[in-house]
């Protein structure tokens, strides 16, 4: 399992994405971190899920832009 600061490491986004900009986040809850299943946009101050435009209710701890496998 990875350590909070290794992963919050590999989230390293600074600052905020740009406005249009699909990102994977990493979120947190009492259990640990975690990142959510599917691409985020920081829209006038809130996360939004990409594809459907829902509010993130997580606590967002770090975004990075899309890694392809």
């Amino acid at each position: 399992m990875a350590t909070r600061e290794r992963r919050l490491a590999e989230f390293n986004g600074q600052g905020d994405p740009l406005p249009d900009q699909a990102v994977q986040v990493l979120c947190e809850d009492h259990s640990g971190t975690y990142q959510l299943p599917f691409p985020c946009k920081f829209i006038d101050g809130q996360w939004r899920n990409a594809a459907s435009g829902s509010l993130v209710e997580a606590a967002v701890v770090g975004w990075r832009l899309p890694r392809f496998t």
